[in-house]
């Protein structure tokens, strides 16, 4: 993938091939029954599926191989994210992978990266991100109730994603008048963990209680703020590959149904209010895909990443959510059944809508970011 003059946004070869390895990989280890074993037996993961991803190297896409990583690029990271998505996979990859070691790769020193990135990479580290404090999402510059003493955090901190499987947690806190991204050990004493119940039963929602839990700032006191605006927007292009997974996936499902179902001695794909909801489905994940493509390129080369993230977060959003709705009316009267795999794509298509900011924040993000682009 390249940009300049003539750019081309498509994957190498290599990194298709590597997509293709990917998606047969999941169907044999993260099928529709896989999914629903974890849902009928209350599980909070899939925990052998976690294994097998650490057997394939997947958690340490990013990490450099003398941290005990695979050494690969952003690029690579993006197709197993929208593979992952379109499987519905549940386990806890984006909040250990697009969070915890994104921020350790980023802003942790030397001492940090040797003692957190090679467990991260090996799975046996799994990393949440703990930032919102019950209803709504905090902004970036208003003051939390769990405070940073720069030693220990104590605070509240719901919903947390992931937060039950986890054993480690970058929480967001206040230290004086600014934020600090802090590392906590969830088995360390003074800390408290309870599941919540979600509509997404495949991924695991808790509440982290912290009663002066020890803490490991990263970073410079003072610079939570900007290390956390940037890391929203280096996630955001991850959680964009993940939606439109599950965007295609929903869309596809409803393609092959409409092909295969007969209603008055016709295909339901030969009707036009069928074609136009299939058609529709296929614009806005085309739409997503372009804005994706392009947000991939930024993350890669670091170049208008907030612009881009934030565009790829709305059209990926928007996409999925569509998708997902429409997939249950073009199956019909079976298509909000249990029985049908289509409400597990609704449901998580709500959990991402949700989960670290709303399409209407990224707008406002947008808005915000094109503002500074062209007025500076």
């Amino acid at each position: 993938m390249q940009g300049g003059v003539g750019m081309n946004f498509d994957f190498s070869q290599d990194q298709k091939l590597l997509q293709k390895s990917a998606q047969a990989f999941l169907k044999d280890h993260a099928g529709p029954a896989k999914v629903r074993q974890v849902i009928d037996t209350h599980a909070d993961w899939d925990s052998s599926l976690w294994s097998r991803l650490v057997e394939q190297g997947w958690q340490g896409t990013t990490i450099p191989e003398k941290f005990g990583g695979s050494g690969f690029g952003y690029l690579e990271l993006v197709l197993l994210a929208e593979e992952l998505g379109a499987c519905l996979a549940p386990v806890p990859f984006s909040s250990s992978v697009y969070f915890v070691t994104e921020a350790i790769l980023r802003y942790g020193s030397e001492a940090q990266q040797r003692k957190y990135l090679p467990k991260l990479a090996s799975g046996e580290s799994i990393g949440t991100f703990a930032w919102a404090e019950g209803a709504g999402v905090p902004g970036l510059t208003e003051r939390l109730n769990t405070r940073f003493d720069g030693k220990s955090v104590s605070g509240t901190k719901l919903p947390v994603l992931d937060g039950k499987v986890a054993n480690l947690a970058l929480v967001v806190a206040s230290e004086g008048d600014a934020l600090s991204l802090v590392i906590v050990d969830l088995k360390a004493e003074g800390v408290e963990i309870s599941r919540l119940e979600s509509m997404d039963l495949t991924r695991s929602q808790a509440t982290i209680k912290l009663s002066s839990a020890p803490g490991e700032r990263l970073g410079p006191s003072g610079e939570g703020r900007r290390m956390l605006d940037s890391l929203l927007d280096r996630a955001a292009v991850l959680l964009a590959f993940e939606q439109l997974g599950g965007a295609s996936r929903a869309h596809k499902m409803s393609l092959e149904y409409a092909k295969e179902r007969y209603a008055f001695g016709r295909q339901i794909g030969s009707f036009q209010a069928v074609k136009h909801k299939v058609v529709d489905m296929l614009v806005s994940v085309d739409l997503a895909r372009s804005n994706c493509f392009y947000a991939a390129w930024a993350l890669q080369n670091d170049s208008d990443l907030p612009v881009a993230a934030a565009a790829s977060r709305i059209a990926a959003t928007e996409a999925f959510e569509f998708c997902s709705k429409e997939n249950i009316q073009v199956h019909g009267g079976i298509g909000f059944t249990w029985e049908a795999d289509a409400h597990l794509y609704f449901k998580r298509s709500k959990l991402l809508a949700l989960s670290f900011g709303s399409a209407d924040l990224w707008r406002d993000r947008l808005m915000e970011k094109l503002d500074q682009k062209y007025s500076a």
